[in-house]
């Protein structure tokens, strides 16, 4: 089971006085604009439109949260890479993404979506080594790799791990595709342990809701009275040997014997 299915949409910030307060534990996830980033988050969530999938590139334009669990979220960060002007980009990064990627404690590590056709653009190098001296971790998803051969994801997977190396020590990558569900345990594992979750709670979680669920519409047991006797339960007569046309014809039959008896008496 997905350990990520309980995710629901918790709140937008575009405000950092607005972030929740009661937060322990966040993933945050960042990328170039039109590289899959929320089909990822919906993928790993096993949901088909928990975040907002645009055909327009950088619609994301705030902060995104989805509560996990009590206290833990994943937060969609806006794509970089489309904005209209330099100063745009910088009036954007200053007043939301850089303060809160560089100072927000409960920030646990950052995913990377790139595109696995085009890893590593100048902004994604940017990213790595901007993020890097906060020393917590990256974990770089290469998206899309279902259209490459699987020579072409080895020789990228090979390329990219070489590189950012030498960027972020602090840094883990894999090849990802929300098309084929690809590489969706391999990140459930990495992200599992950031936030400090595992499938076998999620397993649990699910279950007493289920459990939950079912007493809510079951049926309510009437109290029983001090000294009283439990009612008799009745019991279903069995009649598989015996149907309409069995019994019709042995009544049948009682009645014909019946006629004969009484006939023979009368001739004796």
């Amino acid at each position: 089971m997905p350990i990520f299915r309980q995710a629901v949409f918790f709140q937008t910030v575009a405000d950092l006085r607005d972030l929740p307060g009661d937060a322990v534990r966040e993933v945050a996830f960042v990328g170039r604009s039109n590289v899959g980033k929320s089909s990822a988050i919906n993928t790993l969530a096993d949901h088909t439109r928990l975040a907002f999938v645009s055909k327009t590139p950088g619609r994301t334009q705030h902060l995104n949260f989805f509560a996990l669990s009590a206290g833990k979220y994943f937060v969609d960060l806006p794509g970089y890479g489309f904005a209209r002007t330099p100063e745009d980009i910088r009036g954007q990064w200053e007043g939301l993404l850089a303060p809160y990627l560089r100072y927000r404690a409960p920030l646990a590590g950052l995913v990377l979506v790139m595109d696995s056709r085009h890893p590593l653009a100048e902004l994604d190098r940017h990213m790595l080594e901007w993020f890097a001296p906060t020393c917590k971790p990256v974990h770089i998803l290469l998206s899309k790799a279902d259209k490459l051969t699987r020579q072409a994801q080895a020789a990228v997977l090979h390329t990219v791990m070489e590189a950012v190396g030498k960027i972020n020590v602090h840094c883990s990558v894999q090849l990802f595709s929300s098309l084929k569900r690809m590489g969706i345990g391999e990140a459930e594992a990495v992200l599992g342990r950031w936030l400090d979750m595992r499938i076998e709670d999620a397993e649990r979680t699910e279950i007493i809701g289920a459990a939950a669920g079912a007493d809510t519409h079951a049926a309510p047991s009437l109290p029983q009275q001090p000294g009283s006797r439990r009612g008799k339960v009745a019991r279903v007569k069995n009649r598989r040997a015996i149907g309409w046309s069995a019994r019709t014809a042995g009544k049948a039959g009682k009645e014909a014997g019946g006629r004969a008896g009484g006939k023979a008496g009368a001739d004796g």
